[in-house]
């Protein structure tokens, strides 16, 4: 039997972003691969987000604008309007790489064992302005070493499995900045994902949310809370290393 193309759910979370989501949906609606759907959330936009959503109309399956309580909140709505196998989050100011780049997703996909939840290729930093930085994303097997005190998988190139939800649920909206890797905590402390090499599935702009100086203290404080969550109660070597650099690179 031959295996079906999967049918793939893109979730976009968006607030006041007129600016580049054009070029988000865009990424979306000229790819080669077809079976997909396309959902976003914005949450209540007042810049002319709204007006884009309605031009572009066609181009979306579903889309609702209205005020969230954050990405994570943005993102479950998304799920509760979900059909696909597999989900992917894109940012609202980030785009997939190249228009064949779900085709060749798809193609991987379809021989991931069902016992596996998550599978993510590479991603590729760009400046505010787009300008490429540098390629992020390595093999699970280097990845795995660090994973339990900090994220190391590119978040833009992740395809979570829907199967990964109904084990685990949906986000958990009290984190505000690493829901996403609270989530794939869940599964990943004890369960294995697989890389893709060789895929570049997005292009990803620095200086968001997770990435502004300001955020720093945040970020590393509910990577703790995610770790004592799931059973990481003492302090690790790895993690103290881990905040040392953080704290080094953001602050000095």
């Amino acid at each position: 039997m031959v295996n079906q193309p999967p049918l793939i759910t893109i979730i976009v979370a968006v607030f006041n972003g007129a600016e580049t989501l054009q070029q988000c949906i865009d990424s979306v609606s000229q790819q080669t691969y077809t079976n997909i759907e396309l959902i976003i959330i914005d949450g209540g936009s007042k810049d002319g987000t709204t007006d884009l959503l309605i031009t572009n109309n066609k181009k979306i399956s579903y889309w609702v604008s209205e005020p969230d309580n954050g990405i994570y909140n943005a993102w479950n709505k998304g799920l509760a309007q979900a059909s696909g196998e597999w989900i992917y989050f894109l940012g609202a100011d980030d785009f997939l790489w190249n228009i064949n780049v779900l085709e060749q997703l798809a193609n991987q996909l379809v021989l991931i064992p069902q016992d596996i939840h998550v599978v993510y290729g590479q991603i590729m930093l760009l400046t505010p302005e787009g300008k490429s930085l540098c390629v992020k994303g390595k093999p699970w097997q280097k990845a795995k070493k660090s994973f339990k005190y900090k994220m190391t998988i590119p978040n833009q190139g992740v395809m979570h499995r829907r199967s990964l939800f109904d084990l685990h649920g949906n986000f958990d909206e009290t984190f505000r900045i690493t829901g996403d890797y609270e989530l794939l905590l869940r599964e990943l402390k004890t369960g294995d994902a697989i890389f893709i090499p060789e895929i570049i599935v997005a292009g990803m702009r620095v200086g968001g949310i997770s990435s502004n100086k300001e955020n720093a203290l945040v970020l590393l404080s509910e990577w703790r809370r995610a770790q004592i969550i799931h059973g990481q109660k003492r302090l690790s070597l790895g993690w103290i290393k881990t905040y040392i650099k953080f704290y080094i690179r953001s602050f000095l």
